[in-house]
């Protein structure tokens, strides 16, 4: 026949002897639970004690030290939104007192010029109203020898018409009955 196989957990000591392994002894369990209970209660409270709150305050240490980033973060990035704001408003002031600058400069160059162009005018009305005098002058002056080159001329005529008999004075009243 086949040979039996042997299930028994027995180990043999020192002695020769063959026992139960200890934990599947059912003679051992009243002991062993006893010693389960208090190896769980002194793990228990050791962690209880000691671990778990070296723990939970690594977790809470590490939670504020987030939140106060976070808390950081949001200060710096209102700080940079203000920064930003402030930068516009003062570029847009910048923008507008350069405008007020250029439109200043352009109306004390436009005055600039009108007050030129006036005294140009004023030289130039000047200049005319001198010319127009003097022209005045000349045309009385042409008008004044008119006379006299009138009388010239007819007395060149008519001494080369009817010859040398009509006198100077004679030509010079019928040039002036005839104006």
């Amino acid at each position: 026949m086949a040979e039996q196989v042997h299930t028994t957990a027995e180990v043999q000591h020192e002695g020769g002897h063959a026992g139960a392994f200890p934990p599947f002894d059912s003679s051992t369990f009243p002991s062993q639970i006893l010693w389960l209970a208090i190896t769980f209660g002194l793990f228990y409270v050791l962690m209880a004690k000691v671990a778990l709150p070296r723990i939970g305050g690594i977790l809470e240490a590490r939670h504020a030290k987030i939140a106060g980033d976070l808390e950081e973060a949001n200060r710096l990035k209102a700080d940079s939104e203000a920064a930003g704001a402030a930068y516009e408003a003062a570029l847009a002031e910048a923008r507008k007192k350069a405008n007020g600058i250029a439109s200043d400069t352009r109306a004390a160059l436009a005055a600039s010029i009108d007050a030129k162009r006036h005294d140009a005018e004023k030289g130039l009305s000047a200049k005319i109203a001198d010319a127009e005098t003097r022209i005045a002058g000349i045309k009385a002056a042409a008008l004044a020898e008119v006379d006299g080159i009138a009388v010239d001329t007819t007395e060149a005529l008519v001494s080369s018409l009817i010859g040398d008999g009509t006198g100077r004075d004679e030509i010079a009243a019928a040039v002036q009955a005839a104006k």
